[in-house]
């Protein structure tokens, strides 16, 4: 491979060398320039002599190892190269094709659109002479955080394309070994630059087989993992034949999961999907000249929607956020376990500390709930890894867990893989996992995993190399790995290496290591409190999260003109629901519970499916009494007549005396995904808590939806205060990956705004006793100055037919008496904007518990639901019309008249069925029952064993009742058991909208 970085015009060149006497073709380069925006590249087979490759510069000599891929960063377009990396080792030298592993040390990011960059280097961000340094930003590398990221030493790949670093042992000899070669086959849960190669890896499978081939033969593309990689190669006695040693290699890979990534305080628990924090596969292999052996084990957070806020020292203040929403999410975690690994053990080290105890809890009774979709192939070992510690020290740990019965079990059943080093058939197969956890699955976990791996690699070695058991050389090398793995795994989320790793190493516990481990304790402290936010967003733009990012995309007229006709075709693959939303809003004057909800939730007939509430000045920074009025609320909810259904409280966050709610039907907790909280101060300039914003932000179906509570400047005059305070809002609160309020299709602001009407005091007291409303409105402040486009523009409210809702007498209809004779007011207001949302009531409720009265709006709005099957099948008939036109045809007139064929279904799935009609009920079956005459037909007969596999001879299991115990364990080893028995399926993900087509 040569690779250059032209400079007229600005480009990257990918020339080849072999081409022409491999190919019988001009020898050719592969050019790739800017687009026609930011966010595209054109990329271009030439022949060399139309390259400028003199005065190119040859970035090969510079040590570029390959290509990771494009990013777009700050309007410029920057190809990441890897520039140093080093070779950690070979996993399986007895293997024909080298395995080997490089560790990358440092990434460069060069610019396909400026020179301006050239002469900056990012690992270091050492500028040149003549820049301007009066604006840093003019001179700071806009992928200086990403080059720390990637060139932090904890990023792998695979230096032969011959085999996939992703995918662990059991799944490439799955794949029978086909397809070895294609980088397109890997793990997409671990290949952390699959956003940033995304673009390559599709102009790749655009090519033709010979273009194909010669792009790949340069191993351009390279594919990374995060985690860890460590090898050890040793000799070992081996039988007296030739007097040579047998060579041995221990390897540990270490796999961390990309699909909820982020640092130790930042990201927690799971997401909507099933994904969780800190997921890590880690892969123990042991190669000699006979087998290759393979142990796998995961490591994950608690999978449940947990979170830990504010200043974290070492105390750990824990908050479970949605505890009656969380069933879905992990349910369909652990089925993503059963499918990938197979049954599952789940081993908890959460200890007798209140949160974490807390936590623990709802572990064990979420999944105790989900046996009943997962089956027995899901079971749980509580062991409080601290507790035993102290009693009997970490000797003890080992001795302990290996008493525990269900442990032994599951290590007995799972079992590990094996296969034969020359041929790679398959001997036996990992049937399970165990999944490991206690709080940040860092320092215990390891411990815990490390007793695993060493309890799989002694029942190999007992089984066939007996003597290797005691081989100190052996156990001194697992030691040093797994000591090197929690290390590594703990730098990248907590930013330190990890705790216990002196015994790990040594296998006692000294003086040095606990002074070691109180000083790693501080510095993650420092690190999780003070660094660690600035880590997280530059994560999220290297992995793609951030809401107003979009990922390189090389020219391609074809797939752009089907991805516009799909956007414009969106109604034939999805459909609209009509839902409910309540939106309530009420100053409630820091007062508890002391009337009825009825009349404020409950104005009218109909239930809603989605209730977002606001309360402001309730608490005074006391979660107690919100917690008070969140239980208040629920038994409303839950005591109301004609009930049909429960609530849940999906979500509640609070900001000092600012709390909002959101709760929804019990039943839509399994299609409402992505919910997260956040909070903003606006009071003293930021600093202070007593004024800011709440907002709670979810997708319902395929329809986002935002809710935002704010307690604005108070004070009649005080009118552009409370319009800075609602800039500070629209454009500082931010939700994970980069999303804004304004990032949504439908956005509420149910909030007491303190905006005033000016006029005399008892002028407006007259109009609002004469319901004269439209007088006070033309002096409101709040619809002057959205007339006016200062603030809240683009937003609208229902007709203000309702008094003014501040201020009264408390436990009175009357306005103020007091003193001040406060001026009446809409202080408490519900604006929204959204394309979707229908208005169907907007009033306030005639409560007497506050000096305000509460504020409601029900809307109807329509909840988009994509088919993401339709959706696939439309865009592969686009593109195959787009592949077929004819000369002179109009492509857009083509693309509008296509349609998917009526009986697109029909040789798939029988139609779905409905409360009048069953699919299993037809005219040939009534009730779905067969009849014994037919039971013997022809039609209805097995005609072979349905256990054997197709074009298989008879096995051991289906050829004799009578078969002895040798060949009854063969068969048991060597065939894989069947999944877990299931009373009932997990919830199924929501619909996606990052189909491509194919």
């Amino acid at each position: 491979m040569h690779l250059y970085l032209g400079s007229n015009p600005r480009s990257l060149i990918l020339a080849t060398s072999t081409s022409e006497e491999r190919l019988g073709k001009p020898s050719r380069a592969l050019v790739f320039r800017a687009g026609v925006n930011n966010a595209q590249a054109v990329v271009e087979f030439l022949p060399k002599d139309e390259v400028d490759l003199q005065n190119a510069v040859k970035l090969t000599q510079r040590g570029v190892k390959g290509c990771l891929g494009m990013i777009s960063v700050d309007n410029d377009l920057f190809l990441a190269v890897v520039t140093s990396a080093g070779e950690v080792g070979n996993t399986r030298p007895s293997k024909a094709t080298p395995e080997t592993v490089a560790r990358i040390h440092e990434v460069a990011f060069y610019s396909l659109t400026s020179s301006y960059w050239d002469d900056i280097d990012t690992a270091s961000n050492v500028e040149v002479q003549d820049r301007d340094y009066t604006n840093p930003q003019a001179y700071e590398h806009p992928c200086l955080p990403l080059t720390k990221i990637m060139s932090s030493g904890t990023f792998y790949y695979a230096i032969d394309s011959g085999w996939d670093l992703s995918s662990r042992l059991t799944r490439r000899l799955a794949q029978g070994m086909r397809d070895s070669n294609d980088i397109a086959n890997y793990d997409d849960r671990f290949v952390w630059n699959e956003f940033i190669a995304r673009s390559l890896l599709d102009f790749r499978e655009r090519l033709d087989p010979y273009e194909r081939d010669e792009f790949d033969s340069c191993q351009f593309v390279i594919l990374t993992i995060q985690g860890y990689v460590g090898v050890f190669s040793m000799a070992l006695p081996a039988p007296p034949t030739n007097g040579a040693p047998a060579i041995a290699t221990l390897s540990l890979i270490s796999r961390l999961g990309w699909k909820r990534a982020g640092t130790r305080f930042n990201t927690r628990g799971v997401d909507d999907d099933g994904n969780c924090a800190n997921f890590v596969e880690t892969e123990t292999i042991f190669s000699n000249d006979q087998h290759c052996v393979s142990y796998v084990q995961v490591r994950g957070s608690v999978p449940l929607f947990w979170e830990q806020q504010g200043l974290q020292t070492f105390g750990h203040r824990i908050q479970i956020t949605r505890p009656h929403a969380s069933q879905p999410a992990f349910e369909r975690h652990f089925a993503s376990l059963t499918e990938e690994y197979g049954p599952s053990h789940a081993i908890n080290l959460l200890g007798t500390k209140e949160n974490e105890t807390i936590l623990s809890s709802a572990y064990d009774r979420h999944l105790q709930i989900a046996l009943g979709a997962l089956g027995d192939g899901l079971t749980i070992t509580h062991f409080d890894f601290h507790s035993q510690v102290r009693i009997g020290g970490h000797d003890s740990v080992m001795r302990e867990l290996r008493r525990i019965e269900a442990i032994a079990d599951h290590i007995d059943s799972f079992g590990s893989t094996m296969c034969d080093t020359g041929s790679n058939d398959v001997i036996t197969n990992q049937r399970g996992v165990f999944r490991t956890n206690c709080l940040d699955c860092l320092d215990r976990t390891n411990f815990v995993q490390d007793i695993l791996s060493r309890t799989s690699l002694e029942q190999y070695l007992i089984l066939v190399r007996r003597e290797w058991i005691q081989s100190n050389t052996i156990w001194l090398h697992h030691r040093e790995l797994w000591a090197e793995n929690g290390d590594a795994l703990s730098k990248i989320y907590a930013g330190t290496g990890a705790l216990n790793t002196s015994y790990t190493r040594s296998g006692k516990r000294t003086l040095a290591g606990v002074l070691s481990d109180a000083t790693k304790s501080v510095s993650r402290a420092y690190i999780n409190n003070f660094q660690d936010k600035g880590k997280q967003t530059a994560i999220d733009m290297f992995l793609g999260n951030m809401s107003s990012q979009r990922q390189v995309t090389i020219f391609d007229p074809i797939h752009d003109s089907v991805r516009a006709a799909l956007d414009q075709r969106l109604p034939e693959y999805s459909h609209t629901k009509r839902a409910t939303i309540f939106v309530g809003t009420w100053n409630l004057n820091g007062r508890p519970p002391s009337e009825s909800l009825l009349p404020w939730l409950f104005p009218r007939e109909g239930f809603q499916e989605v209730v977002p509430l606001t309360a402001q000045q309730i608490v005074q920074a006391d979660p107690e009494k919100r917690r008070l009025w969140e239980t208040k609320i629920l038994e409303t909810l839950d005591r109301r007549s004609n009930k049909k259904s429960d609530y849940v409280l999906l979500r509640s966050e609070q900001l000092v005396g600012t709390a909002l709610l959101v709760l929804v039907k019990s039943e839509l907790t399994s299609v409402i995904r992505n919910v997260e909280a956040t909070t903003r101060k606006t009071g003293l300039r930021g600093m202070s808590g007593n004024k800011g914003a709440v907002g709670i932000r979810l997708q319902y179906h395929d329809t986002s939806f935002c809710f935002v509570t704010a307690h604005l400047a108070a004070g009649h005059a005080n009118i552009e205060e409370r319009n800075m305070d609602y800039r500070t809002i629209e454009t500082g609160l931010h939700f994970l990956k980069g999303k804004t309020i304004s990032s949504h299709e439908n956005i509420m602001w149910l909030a007491d705004t303190n905006y005033r009407i000016d006029l005399e005091n008892e002028t407006v007291r007259s109009l609002a006793q004469s319901n004269s409303f439209d007088a006070l409105l033309a002096a409101d402040q709040l619809k002057r100055t959205m007339d006016a486009g200062i603030a809240f523009s683009g937003y609208e409210e229902g007709p203000l037919l309702f008094k003014p809702t501040y201020r009264y007498d408390l436990g009175t209809d009357n306005y103020d008496t007091s003193e001040k004779m406060r001026i009446p007011a809409w202080t408490d207001r519900i604006l929204y904007r959204g394309f979707q949302l229908d208005l169907s009531a907007y009033s306030r409720a005639e409560l007497k518990g506050s000096d305000h009265k509460p504020v409601f709006a029900v809307f109807r709005p329509n909840i988009r639901i994509i088919d993401p099957v339709k959706k696939a099948a439309l865009s592969r008939l686009l593109l195959s019309s787009v592949l077929h036109t004819a000369p002179g045809e109009k492509l857009d007139d083509k693309l509008a008249s296509m349609v998917l064929p009526d009986n697109f279904y029909s040789t798939e799935l029988p139609p779905p069925s409905t409360d009048e009609n069953s699919w299993w009920d037809t005219p040939d079956l009534p009730n779905g029952v067969l009849p014994i005459s037919l039971i013997n037909s022809h039609s209805y007969r097995h005609t072979k064993n349905p256990f054997d596999e197709e074009d298989s001879i008879d096995t051991p299991l289906s050829t004799s009742p009578s078969s002895s115990d040798e060949e009854l364990y063969s068969a048991a080893v060597m065939t894989p058991g069947p999944p877990p028995p299931t009373a009932r399926k997990p919830p199924p993900l929501p619909g996606r909208h990052d189909i491509r087509p194919d």
